[in-house]
């Protein structure tokens, strides 16, 4: 029955093969979601500091922190920004967990997890969650955690205020739309604890820090931060 099923797929594979999400070449064996040469071309971070680089630079004078890092770098009309709408508006989930389990290795030789406990992806609005039907920040912190093995916390932080998208939105308006948006339900949870917090995309890095704040004025905690890519 297996070798039967195993001739079937082969079959289907030939009549309509699995194509790279950005190229449409066909898949191989071992790939998915996209092709190798569209993997390994996207532009990728190279940070030799986790302290010192333009991810930490956001969050510098703004708010405590140990560290920060981002997978890609976003840029307008390129591959990534496909990437990133596809994992975002167009359902492809999966895409954002394997895409972070590919950056998040790299992280792992680097010791960038190291002493962090928690991992925690930035919540959306209820509201905005049951639209879009899942958290695209939420897969891409399961590829963090199955990288790292350290486990996730989807309920302590929440967003109780829905905002407008900041797409639009100057530096000092993405800051002010965001102020005061998240609690946290659990302080104690966090006590003592080093939580990474994850987004998909790090501009002016209001979302995160916003975050943070609500964690930091609760709970004895420390912060990092992640984001897929930063524009």
């Amino acid at each position: 029955m297996n070798r039967f099923a195993g001739i079937v797929s082969d079959l289907l594979n030939l009549a309509w093969p699995n194509l790279c999400l950005l190229c449409d070449r066909p898949l191989v064996e071992g790939e998915k979601h996209l092709c190798l040469h569209c993997l390994y071309d996207l532009p990728k971070t190279d940070f030799k500091s986790f302290v010192i680089n333009p991810a930490a630079d956001r969050f510098l004078g703004k708010i405590p922190f140990e560290k920060a890092a981002a997978g890609y770098h976003y840029q307008k009309e390129s591959n990534i920004q496909k990437v990133l709408e596809l994992i975002k508006y167009q359902g492809e989930k999966e895409l954002g967990e394997k895409l972070t389990s590919f950056a998040g290795a790299k992280l792992l030789d680097k010791g960038f997890f190291e002493d962090i406990d928690i991992l925690m992806p930035v919540p959306l609005h209820p509201e905005k969650a049951k639209r879009r039907g899942y958290n695209q920040s939420e897969w891409i912190a399961k590829g963090l955690s199955k990288v790292s093995g350290i486990p996730l916390d989807t309920n302590n932080l929440q967003r109780h205020i829905q905002n407008p998208t900041q797409t639009t939105k100057s530096i000092w308006e993405r800051w002010q739309n965001v102020q005061g948006h998240f609690i946290l339900n659990n302080p104690t949870a966090f006590k003592d604890k080093h939580i990474l917090l994850i987004d998909d995309v790090l501009t002016s890095g209001s979302t995160l820090e916003a975050c943070g704040q609500a964690i930091q004025k609760v709970a004895e905690a420390k912060i990092s931060f992640f984001a897929l890519a930063m524009a």
